[in-house]
């Protein structure tokens, strides 16, 4: 009888051992450590309902300490196996070392346009080393209150928009625009490549800057600039020493009717603001004009080349790329938009407001982010710099022009 005993029990023992030994546990290494609910309660479970065998931990660094912290840990072997991707050349240096595997022929990646893959690949295309999960879409986000207080429209020309602002500050309840630049990067993100695309023709010029067909003293790229040189007036005093967060507390405190905007701000404004907001595309310089957005690649992830789980870790990304990841994530995180083909219904209306722009217009990505900002002088914050500096009226919008060209022509090959 002890001998069965012992039998059964040994014989239970190694059935239990073998299971445990059949279940792949796969780390995912991020930035986004406020998405630590999210990844626990929403997406982890719907992965792991049609895959039992893998058991997926969500392992979030600071976001400041990321990168830090990510290439100690893959430099020691340490790293989890998937790889929450930034945008550009901090993921392609991680390529570039051999940190990251190419996933071109994974399955998912036919999901996705190649402007969706631009910020994860190769600079000659070649090569695709992480699944695209979100971007950010760039407009003004209004106070439809003090709109209708004031009987004001949506304006869909420069002309229009202009003439709103103006309204409001005429009638001096409100200021026009929240926006400081204090901070600098907003003037150049909310400010110079919110509303340039309508002037260089999105990808159109985004590529022919890259290539040296064209100039930063073109008037395409000279063009945005000037609008800007208009917007210190509708800023409200004291806009030279306005931090980042005061124009947010401006804004969701009703003191402002306009807020130049990305639209990672839809979550946080839905839990401040106690007033009805909408949200309105860059107005296009004039009537009949094609419009274009800022869709901006933000979010991904790869797979650690080092990683001995291999297949387990391709599987879920195919998942990432599938239509009930995007409908999870974009609905968990109202503002961070799908980046696949699939038409994603969005729950919040001020984020369903946002991405029907890319039904309407072209879709482009920030103008420094691909390969511009490699050598120094480095063009992206450049372009902070002189769009605070014409916002501020202390340099004009051809010598802004001049100066980041001729920045850019010091290093970068094809503007020599």
């Amino acid at each position: 009888m002890r001998k069965t005993s012992l039998t059964v029990i040994l014989l239970a023992s190694s059935a239990l051992a073998g299971a445990a030994q059949a279940e792949t546990v796969l780390t995912i290494e991020s930035w986004r450590n406020d998405d630590l609910a999210l990844w626990q309660e929403k997406i982890i479970p719907a992965f792991e309902a049609q895959n039992p065998d893998i058991k997926i931990k969500f392992s979030p660094s600071a976001p400041a300490e990321y990168n830090a912290a990510l290439n100690a840990k893959l430099d020691a072997g340490s790293a989890g196996d998937l790889i929450t991707c930034r945008p550009f050349d901090t993921s392609l240096g991680l390529y570039d070392a051999g940190h990251l595997a190419d996933l071109s022929d994974l399955g998912g990646m036919a999901n996705f346009s190649d402007v969706a893959k631009s910020a994860w690949q190769s600079d000659d295309g070649s090569a695709t080393f992480c699944v695209p999960m979100a971007s950010v879409i760039h407009g003004f986000i209004y106070n439809k209150d003090a709109f209708a207080e004031l009987g004001l429209s949506v304006p869909t020309t420069e002309a229009e928009f202009f003439e709103v602002l103006g309204k409001i500050k005429e009638d001096g309840n409100y200021i026009p625009m929240a926006m400081g630049t204090n901070d600098q990067w907003e003037a150049a993100t909310m400010g110079y490549n919110n509303v340039g695309p309508n002037y260089w023709k999105g990808e159109e010029g985004r590529l022919a800057l890259i290539d040296g067909s064209q100039k930063l003293t073109d008037e395409a790229w000279v063009a945005p600039y000037r609008q800007l040189a208009k917007w210190g007036e509708y800023l409200g005093d004291g806009y030279e020493a306005q931090t980042y967060p005061d124009s947010q507390n401006l804004f969701t405190l009703g003191r402002a009717a306009v807020y130049p905007a990305g639209s990672w701000e839809i979550s946080g404004f839905n839990n401040l603001a106690d007033f009805e907001m909408g949200a309105f595309k860059p107005p296009v310089p004039n009537a009949g004009d094609d419009c274009y957005i800022s869709d901006h690649t933000d979010i991904a992830i790869g797979m650690n080349a080092a990683s001995p789980n291999a297949e387990a870790a391709r599987t879920f990304l195919d998942w990432v790329g599938s239509e009930e990841f995007a409908t999870i994530y974009a609905n968990a995180l109202p503002g961070f938009f799908s980046l696949s083909n699939f038409d994603v219904a969005m729950e919040d209306p001020l984020a369903q407001e946002f991405v029907s722009w890319r039904g309407e217009c072209g879709s482009t990505i920030r103008s420094t982010y691909q390969i511009l900002s490699r050598g120094t002088p480095n063009l992206e914050n450049e372009t902070w710099n002189a769009s605070v500096q014409v916002i501020k009226g202390e340099e004009s919008p051809e010598d802004a022009g001049k100066r980041l060209q001729d920045g850019l022509a010091t290093w970068y090959a094809p503007h020599q």
